[in-house]
């Protein structure tokens, strides 16, 4: 039997950062909540990438919460790292924090957490360790959300087979 690997939180750490653009608004002046997604699911990816250094996919975006409006003139940065690792699924979390860049002053946007999977299942991933009190508060609570998860899949999944295509 080999031992499991072990990977830091920090060590999946990915980083974006962004201006947000005209392009990028909605009606209301704020970021279009789908370009958000698109951005946050792409920096996600890679936090999941570098720890099963393999091929995954979205299989949910699980939870995510507008805190703040992000507005022209303002920049986005998200930052997400693993926060739960299952047999053959990557749990990442993703905070967005705005900056207003005429004065500086930065706030929490959103936060989300995402789940990936394997589409190998057969590699082994590494046991998350987590370090920051952040990452600590983060990862303790992946159990937790993992079995909301798989629950309201269950239910979802019921629904889901009684839709009908017309």
């Amino acid at each position: 039997m080999t031992n499991k690997s072990s990977i830091y939180c920090s060590q999946t750490i990915t980083i974006t950062e962004h201006r947000i653009l005209v392009n990028d608004l909605n009606e209301h002046q704020t970021v279009f909540g789908g370009r958000l997604l698109e951005l946050l699911d792409g920096t996600a990816s890679i936090s999941a990438a570098r720890t099963a250094h393999n091929s995954t996919v979205t299989a949910a975006v699980n939870q995510f919460d507008f805190i703040a409006p992000l507005k022209l003139d303002d920049s986005l940065i998200i930052k997400s790292y693993v926060s739960g690792i299952g047999n053959s699924s990557i749990e990442v979390f993703a905070k967005i924090i705005g900056e207003h860049l005429n004065s500086g002053k930065r706030f929490i946007a959103a936060t989300s957490f995402l789940t990936f999977v394997l589409t190998d299942k057969k590699i082994e991933l590494p046991t998350l360790v987590p370090q920051s009190p952040e990452e600590v508060t983060i990862c303790n609570s992946y159990s937790q959300r993992r079995a909301e998860y798989k629950k309201s899949s269950l239910a979802f999944k019921t629904i889901a087979d009684s839709i009908s295509l017309e």
